[in-house]
């Protein structure tokens, strides 16, 4: 049974599985399906977010959370949960993209819409999907990496790839940026790729296993770990941490969402970079898609700006923009409002960065 977090105001209950929550019959519901707790930003982020949201977007609907634990079956039992509860909408970041057919059918034969939050959920109907541009994403990692390795006097630059969970669309999207800026790099003897994984469900214990067996493999010989997101990335820093190494004897690249994890490791130099996505822009364009849905007006086709196949359907989209963070604009996710110094900064004070802006 998930924790029942107590911190959410009356007009919301952020529940989990089975916890029995009476519901008020006179409020529509929506449930907001989480995929894993190992992703932290989901349940410390993007739920709270998109409760903000909905308070102001549709005030009478009641939003219950759930957390699919990392076991598609069981994201499959909440899912069937939530339609038995009087699910109005369910929200769903799918636990794993390509086992997620079952929930969606299981919402389509019982007539309530799914609109996909981040992730992807093949072979099922959806509403809408919500999400970054994923390309958009990969074409940002690869660039920053192709300069920084075009800048490194060694050849070849020996690089291990530390890919996302395999088969999901955003995965296929992150590989194909990157690859736009690193294919050529290859193709010149520039970078050899020595060491390349794909991590079942973005697990950080699993990329982290995988960064210390290619240092292993290699005896060392490893100068770039090139990852898909902060959980990726930081699996190479607990690794490069593990076996002895220090701040900038490796490149760890390639991150995204911006987790406070991932800033500080950027603030003390273990890691180069993590893509900004707004979690909070996120979130609040789920809510306008999930309250225009509730008031029966279907997905505002004014958000939507591309589609995504999900090998059912074109799934419409709506695509959000992104940007690279470093050291250098560490400062815009304070600006954004996503984190304040003090959170970035917190144990680490002693950092340059940090004494410049506590």
């Amino acid at each position: 049974m998930d924790r029942l977090l107590t911190a959410i105001l009356a007009t919301t209950t952020l529940a989990g599985a089975f916890t029995g929550t009476a519901l008020a019959q006179d409020t529509e519901k929506v449930f907001f399906l989480l995929p894993n707790t190992t992703t932290i930003r989901f349940e410390s982020r993007d739920a709270p977010f998109f409760i903000e949201a909905m308070r102001e977007k549709a005030p009478n609907a009641e939003v219950i959370v759930y957390n699919g634990e990392g076991d598609p079956a069981r994201q499959q039992r909440l899912m069937e949960d939530a339609i038995a509860q009087g699910a109005d909408v369910i929200l769903l970041t799918s636990t794993d993209a390509n086992l997620a057919a079952g929930s969606l059918q299981t919402a389509e034969a019982a007539g309530v819409p799914v609109v996909l939050y981040d992730h992807d959920a093949v072979g099922g109907k959806a509403e809408a999907h919500v999400v970054f541009d994923s390309l958009s994403v990969g074409q940002a990692q690869g660039q920053r990496a192709a300069e920084l390795i075009s800048a490194m006097e060694k050849t070849p630059v020996k690089v291990a790839r530390v890919k996302g969970n395999q088969g999901e669309y955003g995965t296929g999207q992150y590989e194909k940026g990157q690859d736009e800026f690193l294919q050529p790099l290859i193709e010149s003897g520039k970078v050899e790729v020595v060491c390349e994984q794909y991590t079942q469900n973005w697990d950080p214990v699993q990329a982290q296993a995988f960064a210390e067996d290619c240092l292993t493999r290699n005896n060392g010989d490893v100068d770039v770990f090139l990852g898909m997101n902060d959980g990726t990335t930081g699996g190479s820093v607990a690794a490069l941490i593990t076996q002895g190494y220090q701040p900038g004897e490796k490149l760890v690249t390639g991150g995204q969402d911006a987790t406070v994890e991932a800033l500080r490791y950027i603030a003390q130099g273990w890691q180069d970079n993590s893509v900004l996505k707004d979690l909070k822009v996120e979130a609040t364009y789920a809510a306008d898609v999930v309250a225009s849905i509730l008031a029966g007006n279907g997905v505002p086709q004014d958000l939507v700006n591309g589609v995504v196949n999900n090998d059912y359907m074109d799934v419409p989209a709506v695509f959000l923009p992104v940007s690279n963070i470093t050291l250098d604009n560490l400062g815009d996710v304070v600006t954004a409002g996503v984190w304040t110094w003090a959170e970035i900064c917190q144990g680490i004070e002693s950092t340059e960065v940090c004494q410049q802006n506590l």
